[in-house]
């Protein structure tokens, strides 16, 4: 009998989500979904994303989306889009009402994203030293929140 792994992928109009890896388990209430951002009806990876679940103090700094485009596909609204299918997963199949989104302030692509996708901006706050996002040099972030559903 062989087994295998199907990835399942969401459509965009111009790239499709597919599900590469879980991080964690669902039954921690915290642990992450990644997907390769792909151009539409193609297999060619032009970024990643990923769907974080559960709240504390880290992902408060880190949220619960997470989005990197490659550099050489940058300028496309590819992040926007994939941001827009991650906001449907999360809210049909993941029931969540509502998440964060941060960004450091001197991004100004991601922000300008996150200003598109009509975030309530929230606070910009010092990251603390002992987080992982402080050891890699974002030292502050911009924290916006999108709501899902009405509570």
């Amino acid at each position: 009998m062989s087994w295998f792994f199907r990835r399942r992928a969401y459509e965009g109009t111009s790239i499709d989500l597919k599900e590469n890896h879980v991080i964690g388990t669902a039954m921690s209430n915290n642990y992450s979904i990644v997907y390769d951002i792909c151009l539409h009806d193609t297999n060619v990876v032009v970024g990643d994303c990923d769907l974080r679940f559960g709240m504390n103090d880290e992902l408060y700094y880190a949220g619960n989306v997470g989005y990197n485009i490659k550099e050489d596909h940058r300028g496309h609204g590819y992040a926007y889009e994939a941001c827009c299918i991650l906001f449907q997963i999360a809210k049909d199949e993941h029931h969540q009402k509502s998440l964060l989104i941060t960004c450091s302030p001197d991004n100004i692509p991601s922000r300008k994203t996150l200003e598109k996708l009509n975030g309530e901006y929230v606070e910009t706050v010092p990251v603390p030293m002992s987080h992982w996002l402080y050891r890699r040099g974002e030292k502050v972030k911009n924290i916006y929140l999108y709501k899902l559903r009405e509570e």
